[in-house]
């Protein structure tokens, strides 16, 4: 059996949520899956990430590196209320890894 790390769990999935941010397929596909998972809170506040991020997406590490903590902080405190998204949310953190790597080469 596994151990997850809730906190290594959420760091990874919010950098994941930003470094996804230019990609609209992508974007739109996570925001929905966890929209699902989370529920539609979640999914409503990864539309106010984006329209924070975008204009800068390609040109601010700043913004994108605090946008990502606010992500790891809501994910972490999720994950100590609802520990049982610890494995779903990793999950679908190495597909959308991995689809993240196929699309920027």
């Amino acid at each position: 059996m596994q151990v997850l790390h809730h906190p290594r769990v959420a760091w990874d999935m919010a950098r994941l949520i930003v470094a996804s941010v230019p990609d609209d397929e992508l974007f739109d596909w996570l925001r929905a899956e966890l929209g699902e998972l989370l529920g539609p809170d979640h999914a409503g506040s990864l539309q106010d990430t984006r329209r924070r991020l975008l204009p800068w997406a390609r040109t601010t590490p700043e913004a994108a590196a605090v946008e990502a903590g606010r992500w790891r902080v809501r994910l972490e405190d999720l994950l100590r209320t609802r520990p049982e998204t610890a494995e779903p949310l990793r999950s679908l953190t190495v597909i959308a890894s991995s689809l993240h790597r196929n699309r920027i080469g």
